[in-house]
């Protein structure tokens, strides 16, 4: 099992937590191979380093990550060897506008390219794994040399893997909900003579596997406590009027728009993240409520019911000046457009299927 790496986020105040699960899951699936990329290194190098993944970046500076991996795998009684590299761009270090700082990933390919030649000559079969577009890759190291060459990943889908050569080019998928499986057959130094490539989906007729349940629970566990403490906290700092009225007030004048409103997926965004568990989630909690995490918002079912789910002043804006002004006031976002309002939360790392001349008209009013 290899990952050509980028498993972690740093997007959101919950991310860091959900990273470390995800390398302990990483782990437990027994990866044999993993490579670096930037974003894995948004919470220092220590942090990726406890669950003892199996992490590569042949350009590394310090020995923090191994230069290569070798996988063994007898077949027909003879030991097939393939040994794993990883470039860790240099030109997409979050540090070379540091230009003081010592740069950790050393610009230099000959590393690279000098482990590649010696392991064909030993008629091993050469894994490289990159974040650059295809056209770059073979620009900068020699694919001949490169028996597969993974590329720069394509958002939620994966690409078609393509012979270039003596190489076969795989570009990986982003996020979850699906793995890939590569069978080969190798010649005698290594190459690929045959393959056949299939993208295999997970979803919910997939069942979840039993051995990973606790570590699912623990984690919604932690996630949940962390979310109750972050409740606190803003029950403390919570002062004064919130800007925020609520649906049942906009009813009262607007009760046509309301009524299209009720019978949309909106009005129980909410409880759809009951159904699923992740009532206690910030990431989840962020666009199926109003306002959580800013004044006078969402704050839990029990202080706030009135901001549950995805209402009028998620799209319109606070509505509490312009209830208050006998609507002589506008709304905060009364000068939006229609998908400015929808790009708040239908992003494409959150809603990538999101389109929006299909999904408005179910919401139109």
């Amino acid at each position: 099992a290899i990952s050509s790496g980028g498993l972690l986020s740093s997007d959101g105040p919950g991310d860091r937590l959900k990273s470390e699960y995800i390398l302990k899951g990483y782990k437990d699936f027994g990866y044999d191979a993993v490579g670096v990329q930037w974003r894995d290194l948004a919470y220092g190098e220590d942090f990726v380093q406890h669950d003892g993944l199996q992490w590569i970046a042949s350009n590394w500076r310090h020995d923090n990550f191994k230069n290569d991996i070798i996988i063994t795998r007898k077949v027909a009684g003879k030991d097939r060897i393939i040994r794993v590299l990883s470039w860790l761009d240099p030109a997409r270090s979050p540090m070379q506008a540091m230009a003081s700082a010592e740069q950790p990933a050393i610009d230099d390919k000959q590393l690279v390219v000098d482990a590649l030649t010696a392991s064909k000559k030993r008629g091993e079969t050469t894994v490289l794994t990159t974040t650059l577009p295809l056209q770059v890759a073979q620009q900068q190291f020699p694919v001949e040399l490169i028996d597969i060459l993974f590329i720069k990943s394509a958002y939620e889908v994966f690409g078609e893997p393509q012979k270039i050569g003596n190489t076969l080019v795989l570009q990986p998928g982003s996020r979850g909900m699906r793995i890939a499986r590569l069978d080969m057959q190798l010649g005698e130094h290594g190459q690929i003579t045959e393959w056949k490539h299939k993208v295999i989906a997970m979803p919910e007729s997939v069942a979840d596997a039993p051995r990973m349940a606790a570590w699912y629970e623990e984690y919604n566990a932690k996630v949940k406590a962390d979310y109750l403490k972050r409740v606190e906290l803003r029950k403390k700092r919570e002062t004064g009027k919130s800007p925020y009225a609520g649906e049942a007030v906009c009813k009262t004048c607007h009760a046509a728009q309301h009524a299209v409103w009720f019978k949309t997926d909106h009005a129980i965004a909410f409880e759809d993240l009951e159904s699923v568990n992740k009532a206690f989630d910030p990431d989840c909690i962020k666009c199926h409520t109003v306002a959580f995490e800013q004044d006078g918002g969402f704050v839990d079912i029990n202080i706030t019911p009135h901001l549950m789910g995805v209402q009028c002043e998620n799209c319109h804006g606070a509505g509490r000046q312009h209830v208050e002004a006998a609507g002589k006031k506008p709304l905060g976002n009364a000068t939006w457009k229609p998908e400015q309002m929808c790009a708040q939360c239908h992003v494409q790392k959150h809603s990538p299927g999101f389109d929006y001349s299909t999904y408005w008209p179910k919401i139109a009013h």
